[in-house]
């Protein structure tokens, strides 16, 4: 037993004054995600020519009112409504319809288990754009197009494989004998999964939903294809059309690219401690 370290004694790290050397590349990679990150905001407090004159300087005068007009430019307000929607129906059907085939997969040994998990894995690795058109056309026949449920069904599908893996990776690394105690007290496996398992995976849920959170909220391509109505498109897209066809004021611009990542952000920074602790659990169970 190692006698207690005197609280005036300095403690002596493994790596020494070498330390540094170890965090340097962590410090190189925060100043190069952060920097676009930075430049976007302080041109968005500038003027227009104060941008074109040196895109890279500091703000001399703080022009707030490229938010305002920005937004009304460009018509967030519709286009953000219509994010919103899309993003909140996927989070919440991708957590339910993923929570029980995760559950069923891990839990009910179902014959065939091991088979759909291949196919889900297989599904991951199928681009995206490989059934674009195919979906375009079907989703014209059943006249889903250019609505936003159709458009909400596309992201359910396409982020089905993923969540799947995500939450059976998690719910394997459960303890099963709050299950089976509960099975012998009468719970069905309905109730079994809502009181049981459901609050011991929430951080893998709420992981989950910052992940498609962000994924649907900046998605582009099945948006650009299938929304054609201009009331229907989404934030992403109408900040694609923000620019002018012969002039662009980069100041508004700028402005129109805070207001596009700030509601992932602040979705981020309110679920950090959740998503870092349901990533590290999954990864390690």
């Amino acid at each position: 037993m190692s006698a207690p370290t005197p609280p005036g004694a300095k403690r002596h790290f493994p790596h020494g004054g070498d330390s540094w050397l170890i965090h340097l590349p962590l410090w190189l990679l925060v100043a190069v995600t952060l920097f676009p990150i930075v430049l976007l905001v302080m041109n968005s407090l500038k003027p227009d020519l104060a941008i074109k004159a040196d895109p890279l300087g500091l703000p001399r005068t703080l022009q707030l009112s490229n938010y305002p007009e920005a937004w009304k430019t460009a018509e967030f307000g519709r286009a953000f409504l219509n994010s919103i929607i899309v993003s909140g129906a996927t989070i919440l059907g991708i957590c339910v319809l993923s929570g029980l085939a995760a559950y069923g997969m891990t839990r009910l040994k179902l014959p065939g288990a091991d088979t759909v998990a291949s196919y889900y894995l297989l599904a991951i690795t199928i681009p995206a754009p490989l059934f674009l058109v195919p979906l375009f056309f079907l989703w014209a026949r059943l006249h889903l197009h250019d609505t936003l449920p159709g458009l909400i069904l596309v992201y359910l599908a396409v982020f089905q494989p993923f969540s799947i893996f995500l939450l059976r990776s998690y719910f394997m690394g459960l303890p099963t004998e709050l299950e089976d105690a509960a099975r012998v007290d009468g719970c069905s496996e309905l109730q079994v999964f809502t009181r049981i398992t459901l609050p011991l995976a929430k951080p893998a849920f709420l992981t989950l939903a910052v992940v498609i959170g962000t994924l649907t909220w900046r998605e582009f391509l099945f948006a650009v294809t299938l929304l054609q109505k201009y009331e229907n498109m989404t934030v992403a897209i109408r900040y694609a059309r923000f620019s002018g066809l012969y002039l662009t004021d980069y100041a508004q611009q700028s402005a129109g690219g805070v207001m596009l990542v700030l509601p992932v952000v602040i979705l981020f920074l309110l679920l950090q401690r959740r998503f870092i602790q349901g990533v590290v659990s999954g990864a390690l169970k």
